[in-house]
């Protein structure tokens, strides 16, 4: 049986973005098929073992911290036959892996550093640091997934020296058991969400990638008949966090805007996708967007920005409405998505029946078996070979 190494920053209970779901659903698909070995940052918990931060490293620049935890995954990835590193955070310890125990290093493509500029205000110097890092990585990897054609066109731009017939796509895929139509309401009430009026709702990071901005100007143009329930937290820094609060704060005193701060747990944002009109998501980058799929999954329309593999998710017109968005004219972006957003207010009948159609996609095309079996078949042609390591 093939012994994997895999490679995440995020694993239960910490996972808090895209990547996260994706490493935990692969994983519990490839078990059964593979010998599969969770490296994650923090603490050893079930199902994976943890690296943290050396106590001397406590106060350095977070880009250090991440390369002194991906040195400490390299030490203990000598008895696997490949290494499958997601994000930056651990594209290190799986080139090094590779490197030092002569075997396959593959990476999953969620997002490219050169996108992400606003990265920057995160990690200041530490930025540089991931992008060469990235950018190494990538240079030497065996082969690489990218999770939408999206994002192979976006990695095949910003790297062009990486060989285009080791890039992948494997499209993410979503638990549409766990994630369905769930006919209780309660945990509306109790976020104070009025379950007798429609609303539109968000749910991400607060972060430049997903738009925040742009939807908060939005709202401005929204239907007056129409809540907002922005469930929003971990911002990517006490800026951006500040930021949001203030544009927040001045919504509502105008506008009905429910703003949930904590990371909502999968049976409260369930509840919420299930009975919102639809969900938004007006990211300006987005490889594909798991919580797309997760919102189709609960038979809900979404209104989106047109980037990345979003509209290999979304189908403009049938399961949602796909806005034009250009970086040169944030406010035409803002005024049409305000536009689309009232289209479905003034036909709830037509945004239901998108959210069915939506649903019937997401279980046809994107299930975690699909992924698992294409995941497994990379590995075989990136050169995995059972026992190529001895234990």
């Amino acid at each position: 049986m093939l012994r994997v190494g895999i490679l995440t920053k995020e694993w239960p209970p910490d996972v808090y973005g895209g990547a996260g779901v994706h490493v935990d659903e692969l994983v519990r698909e490839l078990r059964p098929r593979a010998d599969v070995h969770v490296h994650a940052f923090g603490p050893t918990r079930t199902g994976a073992a943890g690296h943290v931060v050396h106590p001397e490293f406590a106060d350095a620049n977070a880009a250090l911290q991440t390369l002194a935890i991906d040195l400490d995954m390299v030490r203990v990835l000598d008895h696997v036959d490949v290494v499958h590193s997601h994000t930056w955070y651990t594209n290190l310890a799986g080139h090094l892996a590779g490197e030092l125990f002569g075997v396959p290093h593959v990476i999953t493509a969620h997002s490219l550093e050169p996108r992400r500029p606003w990265k920057a205000e995160q990690l200041g110097g530490g930025y540089r640091i991931s992008s060469w890092i990235e950018a190494s990585s990538y240079r030497e990897a065996a082969a690489v997934i990218a999770v939408s054609d999206g994002m192979k066109l976006d990695l095949l731009d910003a790297y062009s020296f990486v060989d285009p017939d080791k890039v992948h796509v494997v499209r993410n895929g979503i638990d549409t058991i766990g994630w369905r139509p769930e006919p209780a309401n309660h945990h509306l009430a109790e976020h104070g969400v009025d379950p007798s009026r429609p609303y539109v709702v968000f749910v991400g990071r607060i972060t430049r990638q997903k738009g925040i901005a742009h939807l908060l100007a939005a709202v401005e143009r929204f239907d007056e008949s129409v809540q907002l329930v922005f469930c929003a937290s971990a911002p990517d820094t006490p800026e951006i966090g500040a930021e949001t609060a203030r544009a927040v704060a001045a919504l509502q005193e105008r506008r009905s805007v429910v703003w949930i701060q904590e990371h909502a747990p999968r049976p409260v944002v369930q509840q919420l996708l299930t009975h919102a009109l639809a969900f938004l998501c007006p990211s300006v980058y987005e490889p594909l967007g798991i919580v797309n799929l997760e919102a189709m999954a609960c038979e809900t329309a979404v209104i989106a920005s047109d980037v990345g593999g979003i509209p290999e998710v979304v189908v403009d017109g049938d399961t949602g409405l796909l806005v034009p968005y250009d970086a040169s004219e944030p406010k035409a972006f803002e005024h049409a998505f305000a536009d689309a957003v009232n289209v479905l207010v003034a036909d709830p009948q037509r945004a239901k029946a998108m959210g069915v159609r939506g649903r019937a996609r997401a279980v046809a095309d994107f299930g975690w078996d699909v992924v698992a079996t294409r995941t497994l078949e990379v590995y075989t042609s990136a050169g995995a070979v059972p026992g190529a390591v001895a234990p």
